[in-house]
This record gives structure tokens, C-alpha cells and sequence, in this order.
């Protein structure tokens, strides 16, 4: 099968008044209309976005009236949009909720021509939201719909979720309508959204929820692989194993049919294929495939190599449902005291980096910025983020290191809610060559009782312990910044991570040196490990993992831009004359109150020189 062309998608081919647009990948990753998923299908798409109706459900009297199946709406709202800035809008004021908050969008659509016309026995109409949240429920022309997962209301705000539409609903005209409802509540993923526990100013910011990203209406097949490949590479032997995700309608034979392109080669013909015989009931299966690609190209920072995958569900009568993606051969290491990618030693110059209300041309501007000072690692701090940043980093080689959203309190709750959004976001973006970390969670941000609770400790190391097994493609930390968890003398994190903030140098130097000779009481806010003791011998990398801030009045040191330049040389110089793996500058951007970024937020444009954060990658000198 030949590799198809590639076409950009204007804004009238996406509009909602212009039918169905081809899904292809596009041509540049400035191209804001791709929709924001990891892999694309050979299909037809209709975006949602635009001029919704809105209602401001101050008395939650909704579901009560039945707005669903009629309601007259005194507002309207762009989608997508947050709910801060569709209240503000209606109540022409900045104003915005500050306990509870449930508003109701709804707009019509007419049945996609492609749809009526051709009455394909293989296909169905999707609806897929990027991320709403935090609780969302939606009906079609009055009938409640219900997510792939079996969810009548679909909880969480930072990933994608789906609803097969049942034919029998459907009409030449169609009414969507969405209610989303959300809290202050602590036990939700909120990251560094303002709760009852943390309010906003500070390090703490106003909400930002809701209608957050696109929603598409698309054609899939009744029998298909579903849109989330995850990928591990055994670079020592060519190897690449695939987890697809099968969802099946019409029970048994089928196939898997894998082929793989490289993505710079002038040859159209696949460097490796392979098929799979499977027998499959109805539901949704993960179903595990491995392929060898032989004299395999690897990703890495300086040659961001990169695959096109095709893979197709055939059944036995040899209609054939397809789903594409690109991948990397990679492979991240904690090896002893030191980090290696692809079997070579690799130092962190990372940056932390927190996008709040970006758009993604902002971000794609941010992340280029980014790599023009120095930064071979992003740390995406807490946040559900457009996932086309991803996409972004595996093409110009940025390592990544992401967070699960953390809640604000410890309870059986939280944990539930932690552990779906881990699962959530794992299902979403384990294709991903760039990113190589991830944080459970940050400075105890809810599991405060880390240190004194063994639920809250043993709840971490379970989850620990399924990543390594599940997802061995990624390192992870248990609870970056301090207070890491030792059982039994071993650490249950790959990284020891320290968060270090001073602006005074002479400081600074007595704290580094306290670090690297394995004093882990005294050089941050709280001791850097709990649990049983834990004795640090270089046994794992050490990362300082923020540090910096300059120009926040938190963290003090230098606003004016030179001078705080200047001093971001001398702390990265006495970084690396001791034996760390990496470190993490807090930040790229200015975010509310929190004054300390190295780049515009609006244009990405340095504030500081090109190069700073660069520590010379090819002169490393790890210890044999």
C-alpha cells in the first residue's frame, strides 16, 4: 500500500459549514486545525468548533428541567473556550465562579452527506471531545450518550474521550447538547488550578476548565483499532513492540497487518511488515505485536529519526479498517548515577515549562524557543496540555518529562482520581519517542501525609511498581522534589530529585556539595527521602529538578534580564562540576504572578541569550 500524500487543512475545509474534511497528516506542525490526537485516519472529520449556545446554570436546575431536551439559551460561546472566559463574556465582567460552577452548551449539526448517502454497513458516526471537563455529559437530540469507556458522565479535564453514535438517534438535523459541571473539590486532578486547599496568587492559578479543546464528528469502523498506539523499541535488536487497541462490534477471524515506513526515505516501499492472526470477540482488547526494522535508525535529540507506522484491522472478508502514527526507536537508562539515551551519556538541560492558557501556536512558538536556549528537556509541570506538543518534540528532538495532574489533598479519592488520570494520559500518549519521564506527583502535592501515612506510600509504590512492568519505555518518580520513598533501603523512584531554591551563589555552592555527598535532610524544604532509611551511594542519577526563578519574589535573585543571565551561568557552572545527571530551571514563562520566565509568552521571543541553559552535550565526562 502506498504512503499517502499529505494535505494541510485550511480553516474553511474544517468548518463546520463545509462538510467533511480528509484526516492526513500535516505538513508543518504550525498547522492549528490538526486535530489534537496522536494518530490519523485514513477518514472523514467534521469540527465542532464555533459559536455555540451557552447557559450559565447558576442554580443547577438543568438536568431537573430537562435542558436537554429543550431549553432556551440566553448566551453564546466560542468552543472551544474555558468556562472562566464564557462567564465572564455573559456576565460582562471578569468575574468568575468561585465555589461550584455548571453551564450547558448546545448547537446543531446537519448529518454529514457521506454519511446519508452511502449507508456504509462498516462504519458509524463518532463524537470525540479533546478535553472537557471536569464532569461532562452529553446527549444527542435528547438521548444521553454514553463514552466507549461506559461512562454516563465522563470525569476528568486533560484528555480525549469518545461516543459511538447509535444510527436510530440520528437525524438530517441534529441537536448536541453538553453539560459540564465542576468544583473547587481537592480530591480532583487539578494541577495548579486554585482549590479549596491551595487558593489562587503565587505559585497557584485561576481555573481554567471546561469546553478546552476541539470537538470532531467522524466516520470509524464498526470493527477498528482505536486511536492510542503504545510503543517499545529494543534498539540491541531492532525490535518494536506495539500495544494496539482492538474495538470490536461483529465478533471473529481477523488480522493485524503492520507496515512501517521511514519517514525520510525516498523509497515508498515499507522497511518492514508483518500480519497477525487473531480471534476476537466483541469489546475493546489491547492486543500486544511485536515487528522487527531491520538496521532500525534511532531517534535521539541530534537525529530525530522517526517512523510511519500503518497499521489495519482486516476481517475475513477483507475489508480493512486502518489507523497511522509516527514512532521512534529509543531507549532512556538510569544507569548507576548517570542517565543514558540510546546506551550514550546524556546530561539534563532541562527547563520547567507550564503553558496554562497557550494557544497551540504559542506553544509551538515556546518550544522552539526552548531549543534555542540550550534545553535538550521540557518539563511539562503538572498540566493536561494540547497533546500536538508532543507530536512537536518527537519531530525537532525534545526529550520530555510530564507530570500526572496532581490533586490537592490525600485521600482514598484523590488516589482513584490520580490513577485514572495516570491510565488516561498513558492510553493517550505512549507513542511518543520524546517522552522519556514521568512525575506521579510533585512535592507532596496531594499526599501531603507521604511521610506519615503508609496508605498514601504504598498506594505510590504500587503504582511504581506497574509502571516499570507496563510502561519500562519511560522513567518514573515517584514524588519529585523531596520526600522520595524508600522501603526496605530501595528507592522507589528511578531519579533522586531535588528542588533547590537560593539566589545567594556562596549558598548555592554549600548546597550543591551537601547534595552530591549524599546529605538528604538538609539541602531542601523537606527531607528528600521518607520511609525506611535510605542510604545514597550514586546508586541512582541525582537531578536537581528546579532551581532558579530569578525574578520571582519567592524565589528572589536579579529581575533585570542581564544580570539574571549572568547569574544563570554561574549556578549552571557549579551544576556541573559535581556529579549530577541533569537539572530543571523554573522557567520558560511568565504565568500570573509568577514573574521569572526567559521568554515571552505571547511571541517566544528570548528574554535572555540564545544558549544559556547548554552545558556542551558532546563533552560529558561520566565516570566509567
Amino acid at each position: 500500500m502506498p504512503i499517502r500524500e499529505p494535505a494541510i487543512m485550511t480553516g474553511t475545509e474544517n468548518h463546520i459549514n463545509y462538510g467533511f474534511s480528509k484526516s492526513r497528516e500535516e505538513k508543518s506542525d504550525n498547522n492549528a486545525d490538526a486535530l489534537p490526537r496522536a494518530v490519523i485516519r485514513p477518514n472523514e472529520y467534521m469540527l465542532l468548533d464555533g459559536e455555540w449556545k451557552f447557559s450559565h446554570d447558576i442554580q443547577d436546575k438543568g438536568l431537573s428541567e430537562s435542558w436537554f431536551v429543550g431549553h432556551r439559551y440566553d448566551q453564546t460561546a466560542h468552543w472551544p473556550g474555558s468556562v472562566e472566559q464564557h462567564i465572564a463574556s455573559a456576565l460582562k465582567s471578569e468575574k468568575t465562579w468561585q465555589d461550584t460552577v455548571v453551564v450547558w452548551y448546545e448547537r446543531e449539526f446537519n448529518l454529514p452527506k457521506t454519511d446519508a448517502e452511502n449507508k456504509n454497513p462498516f462504519s458509524l458516526m463518532q463524537l470525540s471531545f479533546g478535553a472537557c471537563g471536569y464532569e461532562t455529559q452529553v446527549w444527542l437530540n435528547g438521548f444521553a450518550l454514553v463514552t466507549i469507556e461506559g461512562e454516563t458522565k465522563h470525569l476528568g479535564e486533560y484528555t480525549s474521550f469518545s461516543y459511538e453514535l447509535d444510527k436510530k438517534i440520528l437525524r438530517p438535523v441534529n441537536r448536541i447538547t453538553v453539560r459540564i459541571a465542576s468544583s473547587m473539590d481537592a480530591d480532583n486532578t487539578r494541577g495548579k488550578q486554585e482549590s479549596y486547599v491551595y487558593k489562587r496568587g503565587g505559585i497557584w492559578y485561576q481555573t481554567y476548565t471546561g469546553a478546552v479543546r476541539s470537538i470532531w464528528l467522524e466516520t470509524v469502523e464498526r470493527n477498528r483499532l482505536r486511536s492510542r498506539v503504545g510503543v517499545v523499541s529494543s534498539i540491541e535488536d531492532n525490535l518494536v513492540r506495539f500495544n494496539l487497541s482492538t474495538r470490536i462490534s461483529d465478533p471473529g477471524a481477523y488480522r493485524i497487518r503492520l507496515k512501517v515506513f521511514d519517514d525520510k526515505a525516498d523509497d515508498t516501499a515499507p522497511v518492514a511488515e508483518d500480519e497477525y492472526p487473531l480471534m476476537l470477540q466483541a469489546g475493546q482488547k489491547s492486543q500486544l505485536v511485536v515487528l522487527r526494522i531491520p538496521d532500525a535508525k534511532l531517534w535521539s535529540t541530534g537525529d530525530p529519526h522517526q517512523y510511519r507506522l500503518i497499521a489495519q484491522l482486516i476481517d475475513d472478508s477483507g475489508y480493512t479498517a486502518e489507523i497511522e502514527t509516527k514512532f521512534g526507536l529509543r531507549k532512556i537508562e538510569a544507569r548507576g548515577c548517570c542517565l543514558y539515551l540510546n546506551n550514550k551519556p546524556v546530561y539534563l538541560d532541562g527547563i520547567l515549562y507550564q503553558p496554562g492558557a497557550s494557544t497551540y501556536e504559542q506553544i509551538r512558538q515556546h518550544m522552539y524557543a526552548m531549543k534555542e536556549l540550550g534545553c535538550n528537556l521540557v518539563r511539562i509541570h503538572i498540566a493536561g496540555v494540547d497533546p500536538r506538543i508532543y507530536k512537536l518534540a518527537d519531530k525537532i528532538g525534545m526529550l520530555l518529562w510530564v507530570e500526572v495532574p496532581s490533586p490537592h489533598q490525600s485521600s482514598q479519592k484523590s488516589r482513584i482520581n490520580h490513577r485514572n488520570e495516570l491510565l488516561r494520559m498513558l492510553a493517550l500518549i505512549g507513542t511518543h519517542p520524546s517522552i522519556i519521564i514521568w512525575s506521579l506527583y510533585n512535592e507532596d502535592w496531594g499526599a501531603q501525609d507521604i511521610a506519615t501515612n503508609p496508605e498514601t506510600r504504598q498506594y505510590i509504590i504500587d503504582t511504581y511498581h506497574y509502571m516499570q512492568l507496563t510502561y519500562p519505555q519511560f522513567l518514573v518518580v515517584d514524588n519529585d522534589g523531596w520526600q522520595h520513598i524508600s522501603f526496605e533501603g530501595r528507592l522507589k523512584s528511578d531519579l533522586l530529585t531535588a528542588h533547590l531554591y537560593t539566589s545567594d551563589l556562596q549558598r548555592w555552592n554549600e548546597v550543591l556539595d551537601q547534595l552530591a555527598a549524599g546529605e538528604l535532610n538538609r539541602v531542601a524544604a523537606f527531607p528528600l527521602v521518607v520511609g525506611d532509611p535510605f542510604f545514597y551511594r550514586n546508586q541512582v542519577p541525582l537531578i536537581v529538578s528546579e532551581w532558579g526563578g530569578f525574578g520571582f519574589d519567592n524565589y528572589g535573585g536579579p529581575k533585570n534580564d542581564d544580570d539574571r543571565a549572568d547569574l544563570i551561568r554561574k549556578f549552571k557552572q557549579e551544576l556541573r562540576k559535581r556529579s549530577f545527571a541533569g537539572d530543571i530551571y523554573t522557567q520558560a514563562t511568565n504565568i500570573e504572578e509568577e514573574k521569572n520566565g526567559l521568554l515571552n509568552a505571547e511571541t517566544g521571543v528570548l528574554n535572555v541569550p540564545a544558549g544559556l541553559l547548554n552545558t556542551q552535550q558532546d563533552q560529558i565526562d561520566y565516570p566509567k
